[in-house]
This record gives structure tokens, C-alpha cells and sequence, in this order.
């Protein structure tokens, strides 16, 4: 058990969630989503957690663990063409994660969206949040251009606001 870790997650409030994501950060995160599903057909989500509830806390789950449970629960494997990506932000790890469905996964690959997570990382080190979100997201949209262009009016599948968990 990672006392330091508890006591992080312990401390996290909405309050500092709110004050981190203001709402003209979480508006512009979702006009970067718009305008990123304006060129593709695959959809994107971005979910922020301030802190994991005691008992996954204390169960230890990771955040990738978590990524991949709010990738579920949230339904971005539910489309059309399999090319949903959540971006998940765990704030009192300070730990990004992106779970991609099986059709752009298998295009794209792990290394790849690591890149984009540690880029976002550095982003927010440097109490950049928006343009960390932005900026992965705008680096997710090269994938979803490159492998799933857009061909006319998609529809959208998942909302394009952002999600505080």
C-alpha cells in the first residue's frame, strides 16, 4: 500500500478539478474535439478524475486500470468503425492514459499513444492544462485523419464534452 499515493488521492477535491479545468478550459477542450471529429470518422473522448474512490484506491488499482474501466463504462468501444480513444486524466497521479478501440489500435500501437500521454504529462508539469489536453487531442486527430479520414457528414457517437468523473 502507497501511503504518499492514498494521501494524494485522499486530498484531491472538485474544487481543485474545477480550479485546474475552469469552464473555458473544458469549453475549449470541447471545441478541439468538434473540430478534431470534423475531419475523421472516429470519435474521441475526454474523461478528468480528480481521485479514485477509496475502495478502488485501497484495492490499488492503476490508472490504466481505470482508463480501460472508463472506456467501458463510458462506451467509446461502442462505434460504428471500432476507432473510439479515450484520453483519461487521473489528476492525483498526474497520470495520463489512452485506451484505443481495436480498429485504431491495431493501426496505431501502443508506443504511439505513450507518446502523446508523456507529451501531455510534460504539458501539465508545466501547469499547462488545456493546452496539454488540446495538443493531445489535436495529436490523436493526425492518427484518426491518417487511418479513418472523413468521407461526408458522420454521424457523432459519443458527446464531445468533456467528463468529470
Amino acid at each position: 500500500m502507497n501511503i504518499k499515493r492514498i494521501a494524494k488521492h485522499l486530498m484531491m477535491t472538485h474544487w481543485q478539478v474545477n480550479r485546474i479545468f475552469p469552464r473555458q478550459a473544458m469549453i475549449a477542450i470541447e471545441q478541439a474535439i468538434k473540430a478534431s471529429e470534423a475531419e475523421h470518422i472516429g470519435e474521441i473522448q475526454f474523461a478528468v478524475e480528480g481521485a479514485l474512490d477509496g475502495t478502488l484506491l485501497f484495492k490499488g488499482q492503476s490508472a490504466r486500470e481505470r482508463a480501460i474501466d472508463m472506456f467501458s463504462q463510458l462506451r467509446v468501444w461502442d462505434t460504428e468503425h471500432n476507432n473510439g480513444v479515450l484520453i483519461y486524466l487521473l489528476l492525483a497521479d498526474r497520470d495520463v492514459e489512452i485506451v484505443a478501440d481495436r480498429g485504431i489500435h491495431a493501426k496505431v500501437g501502443s508506443q504511439e499513444w505513450e507518446k502523446i500521454c508523456r507529451k501531455m504529462e510534460t504539458a501539465f508539469k508545466q501547469q499547462n492544462y488545456k493546452g496539454g489536453v488540446v495538443g493531445g487531442i489535436q495529436a490523436v486527430t493526425q492518427h484518426l485523419v491518417e487511418h479513418f479520414p472523413a468521407s461526408g457528414a458522420g454521424q457523432n457517437e459519443l458527446p464531445d464534452k468533456p467528463v468529470v468523473l
